[in-house]
């Protein structure tokens, strides 16, 4: 059937709309086909009017027909990026074949993982699972020890493996960055600038050819933001394949950063605004309704809240699922979750009975925080403190890091002289008074209106010692089972977790986290606290056995004797096991501050102030070090101080109704500040409020936002260089300015590339020459040093 001309559809139109009483004059200006259209859609019509007509019952008969079209692009710019990137990261390899810096630690837990022997970290295992898979698909099964930095693998090591993937992510970065610039609307050649930067910086380099987590980390933060930025090109088309595609995508690689490192967290969060300002734009959309508004938005929540903690807790349940044996880590958790391991603490034990009773002798151990156990010994504290407070003289009561025969304490009931156990047992129950007696001096558990030596605001507890003066004992605890939900109300060897409120006081017995000075052995204080709710006012009976003998010397005996192990295993659920996991990963984590000769500050970072040395041959000078690109640093740190200077200015004239750039220039300008700078400043100023140990590393994920920054400032700058009036005289300087500063940052790379790979011998000379600052430290040789001044 031939198409209808203009007129005809126009009349065809009005005659329709006469018989539903609407007026011609109105369907004429609501259909109208004006005279303006094309001439090719003209010509079109035109050819259509000239086909036969053919019935419809041949139409119906025709056979339908369904395409299929596939297109494929090539980007050839890509393309060299990853060629170029695999063969920077992955040349030579597995030299040095020596343990690298944090291989040391890493490569640990590989290990670990390949005996399926748990291990504490206070990050989360997503890289040490990828590299660990690597190294089983490699055939590695753990025999080999990670003593120390520098010790050589054996030759059947399977290193190329372990240190795939690693430089597989370093390699895909460059790939990934491109696509993030082009995907902020960022031009083609600024894209190649931004990937040529990450290629040819040599801290990222350094840092992917190593068994180190930060490669992983930047690859998956990158690509997330670009699945998102993809995501919000699909807003015109919601709940479609690729709208949900893109969202889910990037959501579970923003979520794999965090499983990386918790720095990843950042990123993620970067992620969260982006999603949630697009949300914020289609609000002023009036084509939508509310109802589309809301729907939209409680879509995007469920997707932003479900992907992330799946993924996360999916990870960590293939983490303990693998390490199920107990091992030298361990310790580190509570006697709970030791005992849910299998072969150490956990395994099925001889003759440690469950019921803790009058005459039960047992340890206490802190249940969160800090691994210790309830010690005393015959020493006292000193009559005076440095600061002229006294104090009770009475014998010490602390917290020891050890096992030892004096965390031994034997619970008594007030109202009984004798300490055995008799049958049937007398077991303590939630809220029973009690006391509790150190094994091997026979002193009762004190407390009194004494400060303590190191928390003055808290009471001292001390074992009582009779002098024979006006200050009674008050020696009795009323014991507080807090999960007796779960567990029951009789206390329990390792289940029960416990308060010890003193009667005279109602303070609850604290681990205070301090540590006592020299005449307390450096062990830790132990306080009582009237805020009674408290994570360090919990325990745990972690050893028990049942007193046979009133007879002191035979106890005594039998507590040196005991064998420290429980006779029950106990079973946690998944849910208690991560937050106890979690527990000690935030609020004990083993990254203390302390001294490090190549420790730096965050203000140290942005101008490459300090490096980190890996690796060094001791006979040769060849090394690894990290270090960067100075063009590059520097650059990076010159164009974020200059991008907010032109932020400032713009609107400042904006405000005055002055507009120096074109919208669409505006609104990449915009979309850059909002991910870029704003990714910059979420991974770098956390920093400033931590208390720890901070590398040179700690920087490179802020680095690669500050190089996205410095690509699209570059292409900013050549836009205005070309549409203000000056443009003839200045727009080819900044071109050659341009190209040699692509020639420089080329150069510096090659001038450190030997630091990166650790292949090359250096006389200290050479090192010398490439100390371009006085704070960089770069580890010299003394036998090289004899060496060169002989010759």
């Amino acid at each position: 059937m031939g198409v209808l001309q203009p007129t005809q559809d126009a009349e065809l139109i009005n005659r329709k709309a006469s018989k539903k009483g609407k007026t011609d004059k109105d369907l004429l200006k609501r259909n109208k086909i004006t005279e303006s259209e094309p001439d090719t859609e003209k010509r079109e019509m035109e050819t259509d009017s000239k086909r036969p007509t053919q019935n419809p019952t041949e139409l119906n008969l025709q056979p339908v027909k369904f395409q299929c079209q596939i297109s494929f692009q090539f980007d050839l710019a890509s393309l060299i990026c990853l060629v170029v990137g695999i063969a920077t990261r992955f040349y030579n390899l597995t030299q040095p074949h020596s343990i690298v810096f944090d291989e040391l630690h890493y490569g640990k837990y590989v290990s670990l993982y390949m005996k399926r022997t748990f291990f504490f970290d206070s990050q989360p295992p997503l890289g040490k699972q990828l590299i660990a898979l690597a190294a089983y698909i490699g055939g590695y099964t753990g025999d080999f020890k990670f003593v120390a930095i520098g010790a050589a693998y054996p030759e059947n090591f399977p290193l190329f493996a372990v240190r795939f993937i690693p430089a597989l992510c370093g390699a895909l970065l460059p790939v990934s960055v491109y696509y993030l610039l082009l995907q902020l609307g960022l031009k083609q050649l600024t894209a190649a600038t931004a990937a040529f930067l990450i290629l040819f910086d040599n801290a990222l380099l350094t840092q992917s050819r190593f068994i180190l987590m930060e490669p992983m980390l930047l690859l998956f933060s990158v690509f997330g933001l670009y699945c998102l930025l993809k995501f919000i090109r699909c807003r015109e088309s919601p709940y479609t394949f690729a709208w949900f595609a893109w969202l889910i995508v990037g959501l579970f690689s923003l979520t794999a950063a965090v499983c990386i490192k918790f720095v990843g967290l950042c990123s993620l969060l970067l992620g969260f605004y982006v999603v949630w300002r697009d949300m914020w734009s289609l609000v002023a959309n009036k084509n939508l309704s509310i109802w589309s508004l809301v729907s939209q938005a409680l879509v995007r929540a469920v997707v932003l809240f479900a992907v992330p903690v799946a993924l996360y807790l999916s990870l960590f349940h293939v983490h303990l699922s693998i390490l199920n044996k107990a091992g030298p880590h361990d310790s580190v958790m509570t006697s709970a979750f030791q005992a849910s391991l299998e072969g150490g603490l956990a395994s099925i034990t001889k003759g440690q009975p469950l019921q803790i009773a009058h005459g039960s002798q047992i340890t206490l151990r802190h249940s969160h925080g800090r691994t210790c156990w309830m010690h005393s010994h015959a020493a006292v504290y000193p009559v005076r403190y440095p600061d002229k407070r006294g104090s009770s003289h009475q014998q010490q009561v602390t917290c020891y890091s050890f096992k030892d025969v004096n965390n031994w304490w034997i619970v008594k009931r007030p109202s009984r002289s004798d300490l055995a156990v008799s049958r049937p047992i007398d077991a303590i129950k939630d809220g029973d008074i009690i006391q509790l007696v150190h094994g091997m001096t026979s002193r009762a558990l004190n407390s009194h209106d004494v400060a303590a030596p190191v928390s003055p605001q808290n009471q001292e507890v001390s074992c009582y010692i009779d002098y024979n003066i006006s200050m009674p004992a008050q020696n009795l605890w009323r014991v507080d089972i807090i999960n007796k939900d779960q567990v029951g109300d009789v206390w329990h060897t390792i289940e029960s977790m416990v308060r010890l409120v003193h009667v005279n006081t109602s303070q609850a017995l604290k681990f205070s986290g301090k540590q006592l000075p020299d005449w307390g052995f450096n062990q830790h204080e132990i306080v009582t606290d009237r805020v009674v709710i408290q994570d360090d006012t919990v325990w745990n009976v972690e050893e028990h056995r049942y007193t046979k003998s009133d007879d002191q010397k035979e106890r005594e005996r039998d507590m040196v004797h005991a064998e420290m192990i429980p006779t029950r295993p106990t079973t946690l659920s998944f849910w208690d096991k991560i937050v106890e996991l979690h527990m000690k990963m935030l609020f004990s984590s083993s990254d203390t501050l302390q001294d490090h000769m190549y420790s730096s500050q965050p203000l140290d970072w942005p101008l490459l102030s300090r490096g980190i040395a890996y690796w060094v041959n001791t006979t040769t000078n060849a090394q690894v070090h990290l270090i960067g690109n100075v063009a590059i640093w520097y650059s990076g740190t010159i164009a974020i101080f200059s991008y907010c200077v032109l932020l400032v200015w713009y609107l400042c004239r904006m405000r005055r109704k002055i507009y120096d750039i074109s919208a669409d220039e505006w609104a990449r300008f915009d979309l850059v500040l909002e991910i870029a700078l704003f990714g910059y400043g979420i991974n770098m100023l956390p920093y400033f409020c931590v208390e720890r140990t901070l590398f040179l590393h700690h920087y490179l994920p802020a680095l690669v936002f500050k190089i996205v920054l410095l690509a699209a400032f570059t292409e900013h700058a050549l836009t205005v260089a070309r549409s203000c009036r000056w443009s003839n005289l200045i727009y080819w300087p900044l071109q050659i300015l341009f190209a040699s500063w692509l020639l420089m940052i080329l150069y510096v790379f090659v001038q450190f590339a030997p630091l990166s790979y650790g292949c090359s011998s250096f006389t200290v000379q050479q090192l010398l020459s490439l100390r371009w600052r006085d704070s960089w430290d770069f580890i010299m040789q003394r036998s090289a040093l004899d060496v060169d001044m002989l010759l």
